[in-house]
Parts: structure tokens; C-alpha cells; sequence
């Protein structure tokens, strides 16, 4: 029966077009989740109580098919703490780095506060996706966040890791992010240099001003174009408003 019931999920969300071959996206809404297939529509029907659901769930766990484990990690964001969070940590522990990537996406959807020291033990994994995941976790349960944590990232070898830390520092009113955000505007990669100047300029419209008219002469056209049309709003603005984004040389 378990053969049979897995069959009428798997087939219902087309598990077979999952790839794990694809790259992050260049856009940070491509997150980390958006790379597993979506949550599978385990049938409800009266044939099968809750109870046979979690047999069920747990032998798929245990599946050789990583798409078939990675669909049994998302229903698991719809049960109870007491069971999934156990069962996600365990999976945290899985070969596959598909899989691994969407036990630790799905365990910080809990938002447990006792899973602090979990995420940051993933902070340093060789896979960029988990870091990525486990930073994103760090930002959504954690209201203060040492900022050395940041600083480890600034040297990251991977640019989605770098950008993200960008993206997600402009997230926050955390204090003492300016210094970070200016380190990661002069970063290698475009991508991330942009992240870093618009996730300045709203944090910190005043003191932007002249990392954009530096930015004028970046070597990259498509940075270079941003920071012109970002100087120009500025200076569309109305004269009171504008002031506000002119930095003190007195």
C-alpha cells in the first residue's frame, strides 16, 4: 500500500521535472526553496488516518529517491513542532545537499528560538545553499545578531553567499551594519556590490551619497547605470527632501 500511496503524490505534483543541476539565481527572490518541488498532496481521504500518514512520511524519509525525501521534509512543515522538529534536525545529517538544503529551510520556518546554535553551526557548511539558508534562518529567528558573524562572510567564496548577506543586511535597523555595507559596495562581484548600494541607500540615504558618486566609475556598466538613476531621484527630489540625503562637509 505505501508503494501505491506514494505513486498517487508523487504523480499529482510531477516530481520527475525536479533538477538539482540548476544554479541560484542571479535575483535574490530565487530563494533556496524555490529549487524543490512543492509540498506534496498526501491523500486525505478517510483510507488513510493521520497515523499511517506519518508511517508513511517516515519511510519516505528513509527513501533512496532524494525528490521523494525532499517531499516528505515539506509536509512535515505542516505538522506538529513535537514531531517535525526532530525528524528535520535528523535529516540536516542527509548525503544529498538538495535534500539537506530543504530540511534546514523547512526546520527554520518553526521559528523556534532554541534553534540559534543549530543554524549557526550551518553558517560555515561548504555548501553555499545551506549557508545561505541557515543566514536567512538567522535573520528571521534571532532579533540580535553578532555582527562578527557578518564580518566571516565578507571573505565568502561564494558571490550568492556574499550578496545575500547584503541583501539581508538592508532587511534590519540593526546598528553598526554601515561599515559592512561599504566593504561589500567595493565587493569583486557586481551582483553584489549592487545589493550592497541599495541596501546602503535605505539604510543609510545620507551617508550614501558619496559611495554612489564613486560608484560613477565602476567597471561595470550595469552598476555604473544604477548609481545614475539612484543620484537622480535623489536630485528630483523636493529641495527639503533632498537636503536630507546631502552629507555634512562643514
Amino acid at each position: 500500500m505505501g508503494d501505491r500511496f506514494r505513486l498517487i503524490y508523487l504523480k499529482s505534483i510531477g516530481l520527475e521535472k525536479f533538477t538539482s543541476d540548476e544554479p541560484c539565481s542571479a535575483h535574490d527572490q530565487d530563494e533556496i526553496a524555490k529549487k524543490v518541488p512543492p509540498t506534496p498532496e498526501y491523500n486525505r481521504s478517510e483510507t488513510f488516518s493521520s497515523q499511517v500518514l506519518l508511517k508513511q512520511v517516515n519511510a519516505d524519509l528513509e527513501h533512496p529517491d532524494p525528490k521523494v525525501r525532499i517531499s516528505a521534509i515539506r509536509y512535515l512543515e505542516k505538522s506538529d513542532p513535537s514531531i517535525a522538529l526532530p525528524l528535520l534536525q535528523e535529516m540536516l545529517s542527509d548525503q544529498d545537499p538538495d535534500v539537506k538544503v530543504q530540511a534546514l529551510s523547512s526546520l527554520t520556518k518553526f521559528r523556534n528560538p532554541n534553534s540559534g546554535s543549530l543554524l549557526k553551526k550551518y553558517l560555515k557548511d561548504r555548501d553555499p545553499r545551506v549557508r545561505m539558508v541557515a543566514l536567512r534562518g538567522m535573520f528571521t529567528n534571532e532579533e540580535r545578531i553578532d555582527l562578527n558573524i557578518f564580518l566571516q562572510f565578507l571573505s565568502d567564496e561564494s558571490p550568492w553567499v556574499r550578496r545575500k548577506v547584503a541583501t539581508l543586511l538592508g532587511w534590519t535597523q540593526m546598528e553598526g551594519v554601515l561599515p559592512i555595507l561599504i566593504e561589500l559596495s567595493k565587493d569583486r562581484d557586481p551582483e553584489v556590490r549592487r545589493a550592497a548600494l541599495f541596501s546602503l541607500t535605505t539604510l543609510y540615504p545620507e551617508e550614501s551619497v558619496d559611495r554612489l558618486l564613486e560608484t560613477m566609475t565602476d567597471s561595470d556598466p550595469e552598476v555604473r547605470r544604477w548609481a545614475r538613476m539612484t543620484l537622480e531621484k535623489m536630485a528630483a527630489r523636493p529641495l527639503k527632501e533632498r537636503r536630507a540625503f546631502l552629507p555634512d562637509r562643514s
